[in-house]
């Protein structure tokens, strides 16, 4: 049997993949699927007989929006968590209770697809699909991010070489070109060579796609008028006299718009058991904000009295952000927060290596229950007190299971044991009750910083009530890009913080719960499309490389065009 990690499986004896249960399940027609979230038919636009484009505008009006459930984790490991396994099942034992509920997802990257991630649709019987189709292109959004990425580097390009009127300096330019796979060779790259035909040298790079600020703009925006304005706000280097020089500038705003105005629309799939799904949009949230699109969401919100969302990785980046860029930028706020955890998670938290996992171990899940500690002290700062979903795998032992729990009960918090990946959301219903009930309590919601605050103030917050760390210190290159980030007025914006997911710290292995560390950033670096500044930790790189076993190894196709290997 094919197991993938991050999926909790609880019958050995189940003799299907991910991919294998996709296959075998029945999916209803889309146009069904959007009659059971109340969407008319004016506003589905059909890609196929199973995916469709939302026409936001043509949607009916309800009195309330729905409420919001996040759903994040504690810090991943190369065990797994199943994140997103637990938030589709969730959704669907939402269902299954009676509650009119929508899930709102990111869409894959390639890069992860045909890396070491492998597909993002969740597992099991706790799936989104067509799981195929959304894994590999889906309807094309992140190839019109791609396109609008490069097409906007073509025409800095293109000034320059047609007489650069507004002066643009070639050793400033600091937008890049995107491709959605993971390609080490391209992270620095020279362009312009072979004479002056062919334009001017310098030098460039490229990142992936979903590290674009056109990625983070599309999920930040409001609607299409809002998506050409951010468009215009993006700074794409600086002149010889070191002022910003923007989109807006070029005057190419509205060519990306165009390029950008069907991507704009959500995306309508459906869940194994026939719960609707909007899948839009896909930051990572070590590099960006790692959540869906904000249109998704307030869509779904529109529509579904409970939104089950996701955001990227441990609370200490997706949920930190959430919280700070998302809801802020979505004028809107969590109701409820699901933190997803693995008794094999934790024992690697509590120092067992990856290879020892499947041998039972108390003591390491005691010793990792730090890490979860932190995200739910966390989640607290902000005025919410989470649920905890424990997701259960094959080699957990019932002790193990029963460690987390009572631990759980002994410090006051609310948890359940979901077995989705087996049971879709019959599976989860003992999580859905215990969401249903904080939903039907008020929280006291409230980031964690005024955006006012100075931007070195507002990195400290994030370290020291985020991370659980002491201080912050910038390098030279940093203090000089805060310098500018000052004097040109944009320093009441929101930070992002780019940094390892399996850490707290700026450093990978320090996993656990580290205190009294420091984290450096390294860059500042301004998103002013998207509304915040990207800080730069550690060696996080904007442009990943592949493992050595790349997902892609195991993937294959017969002559009849079934597809193998697809995680």
């Amino acid at each position: 049997m094919k197991k993938k990690a991050g999926k909790n499986v609880t019958n050995i004896q189940t003799p299907l993949t991910d991919l294998e249960i996709a296959k075998k399940a029945q999916m209803r027609p889309i146009k069904e699927i959007a009659e059971t979230a109340g969407i008319p038919e004016e506003a589905v636009e059909q890609y196929g007989k199973y995916k469709a484009k939302i026409d936001v505008s043509a949607l009916p009006k309800k009195l309330a929006d729905g409420k919001v459930v996040l759903v994040t984790a504690i810090s991943p490991t190369p065990a797994g968590e199943g994140k997103s396994t637990v938030t589709v099942g969730l959704a669907d034992a939402l269902s299954q209770r009676g509650e009119k509920t929508m899930v709102a997802l990111r869409e894959p990257s390639l890069g992860p697809v045909m890396g070491m991630k492998g597909g993002a649709t969740g597992g099991g019987y706790a799936q989104v699909l067509p799981m195929e189709e959304i894994n590999l292109h889906f309807n094309g959004d992140l190839h019109a991010i791609t396109a609008a990425n490069n097409a906007l580097s073509a025409l800095i390009d293109n000034h320059l070489h047609q007489g650069n009127q507004l002066q643009i300096d070639p050793r400033r330019i600091i937008w890049k070109r995107v491709l959605d796979l993971n390609d080490r060779a391209l992270r620095n790259i020279t362009i312009g060579l072979g004479g002056p035909a062919h334009g001017i040298p310098r030098e460039d790079g490229f990142d992936i796609t979903v590290a674009s600020e056109i990625m983070a703009v599309l999920c930040l925006s409001a609607n299409l008028t809002d998506l050409k304005e951010r468009l215009g706000r993006i700074v794409i280097g600086y002149t010889y006299g070191k002022e910003p020089v923007t989109v807006r500038d070029l005057g190419v705003e509205g060519a990306l718009t165009v390029l950008l105005k069907e991507a704009l629309k959500p995306n309508l799939v459906q869940t194994i058991e026939g719960t609707p799904a909007l899948i839009h949009g896909g930051p990572f949230a070590n590099i960006a904000h790692g959540c869906n699109s904000i249109m998704a969401t307030n869509t779904a919100r529109q529509l579904a009295d409970i939104v089950v969302t996701e955001a990227g990785f441990g609370a200490d980046l997706g949920a930190e952000k959430f919280m700070h860029i998302k809801a802020r930028q979505g004028h809107f706020s969590p109701d409820a927060v699901v933190i997803v955890a693995t008794a094999r998670a934790l024992k690697m938290h509590g120092g067992v290596p990856k290879q020892q996992l499947k041998e039972e171990n108390k003591s390491a899940v005691r010793a990792g229950m730090p890490n979860l500690e932190k995200h739910i002290d966390t989640i607290r700062r902000f005025g919410i007190e989470p649920v905890i979903a424990v997701n259960r795998f094959i080699s957990d032992t019932p002790e193990e299971i029963r460690e987390i729990l009572q631990w759980c009960q002994t410090h006051g918090v609310a948890a359940a044991v979901t077995d989705v990946w087996e049971k879709g959301g019959q599976g989860g219903l003992e999580l859905a009750e215990l969401v249903i009930k904080q939903l039907n309590k008020p929280n006291q919601f409230a980031p964690l910083y005024d955006v006012k605050d100075k931007v070195v103030n507002k990195i400290r917050t994030i370290v020291r009530e985020v991370y659980g760390g002491e201080e912050v210190q910038l390098t030279d290159k940093a203090l000089k890009q805060l310098v500018d980030i000052e004097q040109n007025g944009w320093d009441a914006l929101p930070v992002c913080m780019a940094k390892t997911q399996y850490s707290f710290t700026d450093e990978p292995k320090l996993t656990g719960r580290p205190e009294g560390f420091t984290i450096t950033v390294r860059e500042i670096i301004p998103k002013l499309g998207a509304g915040f500044l990207v800080c730069l930790t550690g060696d996080i790189m904007t442009m990943p490389g592949l493992p050595k076993q790349p997902a892609a190894l195991n993937m294959d196709i017969d002559t009849e065009g079934n597809i193998t290997g697809l995680m």
